[in-house]
């Protein structure tokens, strides 16, 4: 691909459309600035790659979604970009069914297997590569369908029962700046001990009023990690704390951490991988563990939920193939008692508005939503969304209720076509290996 791919339904001659009918898909991949973030497979890497999709109808109305950029989430968008077109934006059934008749051979899903997926969200396949690019479109077909009819897209799932979400500060280990000067700088700093993190969160308390706290943890050995998280409960007595290990822990280790941090988390998130291994965990103590590994497809559900191996799920719009499932998975959990979060990965504006939307209208939500937003610092939106009070507060406006910035999305595209292919897939140990040339990737459990 050497420019952004504009998809156009031709075959209608003469024939008047309706004005839901879409006509154009346009997907434009671009490269994000991303800081140098730590996790238990290595690092951000200084450009991460998003999708965005921009779906045109005939009354005029173009919607917004974003996604995965990824080499192997493009190949499937661009033969379902194909095929929507000349379709109803309001057939969002359909979109799995298509997904699965015209991306089914693609190289991406053939060659998926099962393997750990960068942004740690556990085994990947096929399917789920196919779910996590619906999500996409389903965005931008709920954000068209909005603008045509003048509701917000929250109305189109149902209609909304808060008027403002909450969401949790994200720390990171991290470094001062990408080794070899890449990336784009910044003025935060390294953050490498429970000092550098209660600075961190002091600084996102100040700035966006977040009154909750998640630490990327499965770093540093647990000792260091669990140093940390009690800092932490010093610093910011009474409010919410959790720690993601990303499965870096054995089972051992997870039922040690969880005795030691009972009286200050408010759950522990995938200390170990497997749910089975969760399963051991959730059996020898009363803290509740949170996934967003384990359990990320229905599929999944079943033996996670009987087993009581996880007691909150955390979803992710981008995973779960759209809104529409999102709320779905609501529902299940609601049935079977499990309490559910939201995950975040390295986002823009358009994925954190979708975000905001969904979580409006699921009743139950008793946790703040996680979010990278913050930390970055680029955007494709003519206004950033803006935290007040550790708070979104829920758009009225039609569809999604942002607007694209073509100059800005030109200038992140015009980076990912300079790209000799460096950072179109994601890649922690890759970026890791700048730094430490012998890194690899841990086999889990680290610890």
């Amino acid at each position: 691909m050497d420019g952004p791919c504009l998809r156009t339904q031709t075959g209608c001659g003469s024939q008047k459309r309706a004005p839901t009918t879409i006509t154009a898909i346009r997907l434009t991949p671009v490269l994000v600035a991303d800081p140098p973030l730590l996790n238990t497979q290595g690092v951000h890497q200084p450009y991460t790659p998003r999708l965005i999709v921009e779906v045109t109808t005939a009354g005029g109305a173009t919607g917004l979604g974003e996604t995965y950029g990824d080499t192997k989430y493009l190949d499937i968008a661009r033969p379902l970009a194909d095929a929507l077109a000349g379709r109803p934006v309001t057939d969002l059934n359909a979109l799995p069914r298509i997904a699965a008749e015209v991306c089914g051979d693609s190289p991406a899903a053939t060659g998926a297997g099962d393997v750990t997926a960068a942004g740690l969200r556990g085994v990947q396949t096929a399917g789920k590569l196919r779910l996590s690019v619906l999500s996409g479109f389903e965005v931008a077909c709920l954000d068209a369908w909005g603008q045509l009819t003048g509701l917000p897209v929250h109305a189109l799932l149902g209609g909304k029962v808060r008027d403002r979400v909450d969401y949790s500060a994200y720390l990171f280990y991290r470094w001062a700046a990408h080794p070899g000067g890449r990336g784009e700088p910044d003025d935060w700093g390294a953050a490498l001990d429970p000092d550098g993190i209660v600075a961190q969160a002091r600084r996102f308390r100040d700035t966006y009023g977040f009154r909750s706290f998640k630490l990327k943890g499965g770093v540093f050995e647990p000792a260091r990690e669990i140093a940390a998280v009690r800092a932490l409960a010093a610093a910011f007595p009474g409010h919410p704390l959790r720690l993601d290990p990303n499965g870096a822990w054995s089972v051992p280790t997870s039922l040690k951490a969880a005795r030691e941090l009972q009286d200050v988390l408010e759950y522990l998130e995938d200390p170990t991988s497997t749910t089975g291994h969760m399963a051991e965990v959730a059996a020898g103590t009363d803290l509740p563990l949170a996934t967003n590994m384990c359990v990320t497809t229905f599929d999944e559900i079943r033996e996670a939920f009987t087993r009581d191996a996880v007691q909150v799920v955390l979803a992710d719009h981008h995973y779960w193939g759209g809104l529409r499932s999102t709320r779905e998975l609501a529902a299940v959990c609601r049935t079977f008692g499990v309490g559910l979060a939201m995950h975040s990965n390295t986002h823009l504006g358009i994925s954190l508005a979708a975000m905001t939307h969904v979580a409006a209208t699921v009743p139950g939500l008793r946790y703040a939503c996680d979010t990278h937003y913050p930390w970055q610092t680029e955007d494709v939106l003519t206004e950033r969304l803006a935290f007040t009070d550790g708070a979104l507060p829920v758009p009225d406006a039609p569809g999604l209720g942002v607007t694209l910035d073509r100059e800005r999305l030109a200038a992140l595209h015009a980076r990912w076509l300079a790209d000799d292919g460096t950072f179109r897939d994601r890649d922690d140990a890759a970026a890791m290996r700048a730094a430490d040339p012998e890194w690899v990737t841990p086999r889990v459990p680290r610890w």
